[in-house]
């Protein structure tokens, strides 16, 4: 009931000057007396002249009465109505997030039993109350991951918190689909940090770090001008065929989480050294003959999984995502530059870039198949409403991609990555927080060992 009020409210708000809106003044009605002369005429008198023809009564004009509104819009423009449905569902996504900690999470009753908000016996008690498919078993080194994103590393929490706002759920629903473990959603944490344009040193990619070989034969679609690594929506629909996969060869899921990451063959490998090969053996099992990183892999992942479920009991707070939270599809089959769009309408490019990462060169290549484009729920009508206008300026922002001189510079810039010119006041955690990155892939992108080193002028890879 109370979206229901504030649709209506919001709706009453924006149609203030409307016919539906307005004050109606009751009708009076006008009372009509008719008034008859009778006098008596005389029998023997001669017949009296005849009455002149009576004069035709004025017609009352009845005032119109506005056409009732009936439609859901209540009246409102297309425009008007797409910013009511983006306020409404940024609120019901709100609302989820807060009551899944409410509801599930609860104030923490274990701090009187279990002692400080740090401690080992807390962390433990905390962990099985995350009743989950997936063992979330507690030793010195998930202490020392879980300390790390509750401490150190408290400001990417709260960044990946808000985050998580646009990209958890419809990875929820992807794993709920296909039957997986939901707690799995912590895996683009581990792997990218929810930036949709990480990249690793080895060439891995996206929220799902695929490399080109897993990534093409999940069907995702890696090339000069569209990379799906970096779809969010494309990869984590090849990420849960790929999970669905190792479970199979597996049936457990801390050996799945570590062969994502380091590939069956390792896994496989240090079954055999642990003398294992015929027996039911977990992640711990076979922790020594893993490769380092795998080794910190699986601990991560808890760790990652508590700071998302207890964060507030660390006093870590969400810093509120720039990505527009209610967005909707729009299928494109023809060739379009996000310039065409951003000049027409009133959307940023980089937000453009920020829902659509796929697009490498901010082309959409629809010449012998549709694409999707992703916008902001808010200006799908206003793009409906120009589309003729956004695609006549084809010839003006295209002529230049499509040279191939032009092109193949585009593309070498495309393979560097973004660039940021270092301006007075920049720091690297304020430039690594404006590109969704974090400080440590600016360092090493970068070869920057101090972080206070920073010069006026100096160009900065940042994506």
């Amino acid at each position: 009931m109370k979206y229901l009020a504030l649709l209506l409210s919001l709706a009453l708000c924006a149609g203030s000057g409307s016919s539906f809106a307005a004050e109606r003044s009751p009708r009076k009605k006008k009372k009509h007396v008719t008034t008859e002369t009778v006098q008596s005429v005389p029998a023997t008198s001669s017949p009296a002249p005849a009455d002149p023809a009576p004069k035709p009564e004025p017609q009352l004009e009845l005032p119109t009465e506005p056409t009732p509104v009936n439609d859901i819009t209540l009246g409102l423009s297309a425009e008007q109505a797409d910013s009511l449905v983006a306020l409404w569902h940024e609120q019901l996504r709100a609302d989820s997030f807060t009551d899944f900690f409410d509801r599930y999470i609860g104030i923490d009753s274990l701090i009187g039993q279990a002692g400080s908000s740090g401690s080992d016996s807390l962390y433990a008690q905390r962990l099985r109350a995350l009743v989950s498919p997936i063992p979330l078993a507690y030793n010195e080194v998930v202490k020392s991951r879980i300390d790390l994103y509750v401490g150190k590393q408290r400001e990417l929490t709260a960044r990946m918190l808000g985050t998580s706002q646009y990209y958890f759920p419809f990875i929820e629903d992807e794993l709920l689909k296909a039957e997986l473990p939901v707690e799995l959603r912590a895996m683009p944490i581990i792997e990218s940090a929810l930036i949709p344009t990480a990249t690793s040193r080895a060439g891995a990619v996206g929220l799902w770090q695929f490399m080109p070989s897993t990534a093409k034969s999940y069907g995702l679609e890696v090339n000069s001008m569209v990379d799906e690594r970096r779809d969010p929506i494309r990869s984590t629909q090849a990420a849960v065929r790929y999970l669905s996969d190792l479970y199979k060869l597996y049936g457990d899921w801390t050996l799945v989480i570590a062969a994502y990451n380091c590939g069956p063959g390792n896994v496989n490998k240090a079954i055999a050294r642990s003398g294992g090969a015929d027996k039911n053996l977990g992640f711990w099992d076979i922790y020594p003959y893993l490769p380092s990183e795998t080794r910190g892999y699986v601990p991560a992942f808890i760790g990652a999984t508590y700071a998302y479920a207890y964060h507030r009991q660390h006093n870590i707070d969400l810093r509120k995502t720039p990505i527009p939270i209610a967005v909707d599809t729009i299928r494109v089959n023809r060739l379009l530059h996000f310039g065409q769009i951003a000049s027409t309408i009133d959307l940023p490019i980089e937000t453009l870039r920020q829902l659509n990462p796929q697009y490498k060169l901010d082309i959409v290549p629809a010449t012998t198949k549709p694409y999707t484009l992703i916008l902001p729920q808010r200006n799908i009508a206003q793009y409906i409403a120009h589309e003729q206008e956004i695609f006549a300026k084809d010839s003006a922002y295209l002529k230049e991609y499509m040279n191939p001189a032009n092109l193949n510079k585009k593309l070498r810039e495309g393979v560097r990555g973004t660039t940021y010119t270092v301006r007075k006041g920049d720091t690297l955690g304020g430039i690594a927080r404006r590109y969704h990155v974090t400080v440590a892939q600016l360092m090493r992108w970068n070869n920057i060992r101090n972080a206070k080193t920073l010069r006026i002028g100096q160009r900065l890879r940042v994506g």
